[in-house]
């Protein structure tokens, strides 16, 4: 997309606007706020850097991400001019090279982007970590999400049926963020214990593959960490595959078991490590084989009774705690050969 044609001097249409942009296959398939001289400018007054620094170079199209072409994305998705110091952020973290966002958005996996923000910025912007925050109904969570997307299509060049070879795709695509609920998580936050400071706000980008919905009633804390380790475990999955980086999205009524049975973040982490290791047999005889190509150096030769772990190390197990009160957690499961990154937004 290029700036001129981007900012399309004709009249504030809608109409008109959007169906230039369907047309061009510039818009995620919903309607986009016209990104007028006018909306961009208010935008880009949020930050202090220049418009054309370049923040990143996203692949597949290895377009560049300029601090004006990402804030272009984001007046389509409808942000606030606050949250694009959060997209600055959220794309020099997608283009890091632990990230691996030429696989992700060329693979046939449905992979997504998740943006979990940490810090008060989750309190500034009104972003949602409590009721439904998953799901619909928060500005800030919508169009962040929408707009990481839309910058990852029209910057990145990863679009449907050409670069981005998904083979169904998933709604996460559309968008895909929230916050920790740090005000219920009985220990350090998700960016404090990645090494950032408590007063610090961040974002982390997070290779999604779904979202699997664990509802147990369990009120002991050995037994809730076994029916959840029983649904990580799958033979279609691409971390055991790989070696991958799982994310747990624990309620708050679940974080409060665990804590109360005297399990500390990395005591949980250990448990789980343990609990989901899988008979290599359980996968299909080319998934075996993939994951001797992958993973040789950690078991050498894979046979049926291989017990291969869901990660590398126990330490590759992510969780955060966000939601309401109900007995729901949340597994997502994660792109293999991907590692998420925290950036601080400044």
């Amino acid at each position: 997309m290029s700036t001129a044609a981007a900012t399309f001097e004709a009249l504030d249409d809608l109409d008109a606007i959007n169906k230039l942009y369907r047309e061009r296959r510039w818009s995620d398939g919903l309607p986009i706020v016209p990104p007028t001289q006018e909306r961009v400018a208010r935008m880009l007054a949020a930050t202090k850097r220049k418009r054309d620094e370049v923040i990143a170079i996203l692949p597949p199209g290895f377009g560049e991400a300029t601090v004006e072409r990402i804030a272009i994305n984001a007046v389509m998705a409808g942000c606030d001019p606050e949250y694009l110091p959060v997209l600055i952020a959220a794309t020099d973290a997608v283009s890091q090279a632990q990230f691996n966002i030429q696989g992700i958005e060329a693979t046939t996996n449905p992979a997504a982007v998740w943006l979990v923000l940490n810090g008060p910025i989750v309190q500034q912007l009104g972003v949602n970590a409590t009721f439904n925050c998953l799901g619909q109904g928060t500005w800030a969570n919508a169009t962040l999400g929408r707009a990481m997307r839309l910058i990852l299509q029209n910057i990145g060049g990863a679009l449907p049926g050409e670069m981005d070879r998904a083979t169904q795709g998933q709604p996460a695509k559309y968008t895909f963020c929230c916050g920790e609920n740090e005000a219920q998580n009985p220990w350090e936050p998700l960016h404090v214990e990645r090494g950032f400071a408590r007063e610090a706000s961040t974002v982390t980008v997070v290779p999604a593959e779904g979202t699997i919905n664990m509802n147990t009633h369990s009120k002991d804390a050995t037994e809730l960490l076994r029916v959840i380790a029983e649904t990580l475990v799958h033979p279609t999955s691409n971390e055991y595959c790989h070696g991958g980086e799982p994310w747990i999205v624990f309620a708050p009524e679940h974080a409060d078991i665990l804590k109360a049975g005297g399990l500390s973040k990395r005591d949980i982490k250990a448990r789980l490590w343990e609990l989901t290791k899988m008979p290599a047999g359980r996968m299909s005889v080319k998934e075996i084989l993939r994951a001797q190509a992958s993973r040789a150096d950690e078991y050498g030769e894979i046979k049926p009774d291989t017990l291969l772990s869901i990660s590398r190390s126990p330490d590759d197990i992510w969780f955060i705690v966000a939601g309401g009160p109900g007995t729901h957690s949340v597994y997502v499961p994660c792109f293999g050969n991907s590692r998420a990154v925290t950036r601080e937004i400044t």
